[in-house]
């Protein structure tokens, strides 16, 4: 090797580190998340949208459950829905069965 490299070697490996560290977060009596800082939203609280199951799953009872729960998106899902696996703290979820009427309701 090169005795003229190592000191790009050492400059590129520090830049890659650099690239690693983490930032620290504001200290402070805050109890919120800086995801819901940045959205405006808090978490969902799916017990506040109870009331919605055994109701015939519409536009209007998934809008309704949303603000209730104070989440920031809502879906209704089937029994046979695709969906995928990520989970979301501020997204509520109405489930249905297969005549179309909410039998539970979750967040993520």
């Amino acid at each position: 090797m090169s005795w003229k490299l190592v000191p790009t070697g050492l400059v590129l490996s520090m830049a890659v580190l650099a690239g690693c560290s983490s930032t620290s977060q504001p200290s402070g009596d805050s109890a919120q998340s800086p995801a819901a800082i940045d959205s405006g939203h808090s978490r969902c609280d799916a017990a506040a949208a109870q009331f919605a199951v055994g109701k015939p799953a519409s536009p209007a009872l998934l809008e309704q459950a949303r603000t209730k729960a104070g989440a920031q998106t809502a879906r209704a899902l089937g029994p046979n829905d695709m969906i995928t696996l990520e989970y979301r703290s501020d997204r509520l979820n109405l489930n249905t069965d297969q005549a179309g009427s909410v039998n539970r309701v979750n967040c993520g």
